[in-house]
């Protein structure tokens, strides 16, 4: 009798965990479909302060991340080119947790209906560039690259996104932005303003994309 007590206890405590696994899954990947962007709202300071500063577009969008879902066999990941781990798979939990972390939100936005035939092969080209370096120059290669380049790479067959010229002009001084001008100085390397490039602004400001909710 007391083995038949022990082994419910330990199904029932083995049925209460699934649940809430299961149940932090659902939550986390509900409503998420293939394809879909998941862009990262910007901090105030630092690296990501200073690409808001200078790319930011629309009022309702400030970002300094993005990554594509990837569902394959019912498990939900994030590609994406990040400076820690370069081009990855990453699982949407850890993405999630990660950037939560940080006190960072995710946006959700989704390809309008018809671009949505446009997914698998950027996924497919996703896939092949794993594994590259992360470009923490900003300045376009073959060899590297950074969140937004990664994406705009993923799609560019089928024209989704443009590439446009960069600027690093603070809008309230007109002026080159201090961080960038000190980050380009450290590289011995000369602002690149006006080459082009993307950044996640203005791939959020696409009118291809639609904005869903936030995770």
């Amino acid at each position: 009798m007391k083995q038949i007590l022990k082994n419910n206890l330990t199904l029932t405590i083995v049925s209460v965990l699934l649940f809430f696994i299961t149940g932090c899954k659902s939550r986390e990947s509900r409503g998420l479909q293939n394809g879909d962007f998941l862009f990262v709202t910007a901090k105030e300071t630092g690296l990501s302060g200073a690409i808001n500063n200078v790319t930011q577009k629309q009022k309702t969008a400030s970002f300094d991340h993005i990554g594509i879902v990837e569902i394959k066999n019912q498990q939900f990941y994030v590609l994406h080119a990040a400076p820690k781990g370069g081009s990855q798979k990453q699982s949407l939990n850890e993405f999630i947790k990660e950037h939560t972390a940080e006190k960072q939100s995710i946006v959700v936005y989704r390809l309008k209906a018809p671009f949505q035939n446009t997914i698998p092969t950027a996924i497919e080209k996703a896939e092949s560039m794993l594994g590259k370096p992360y470009n923490f120059n900003y300045i376009l290669d073959e060899n590297s690259y950074y969140c937004s380049d990664f994406i705009e790479r993923a799609f560019r067959n089928d024209h989704i996104f443009t590439l446009e010229p960069m600027t690093f002009i603070d809008p309230k001084t007109g002026k080159t932005n201090m961080f960038w001008e000190e980050f380009y100085k450290k590289k011995n390397l000369k602002v690149p303003e006006g080459e082009l490039g993307c950044n996640p602004n203005g791939l959020a400001g696409s009118d291809k994309l639609q904005r869903i909710k936030e995770l």
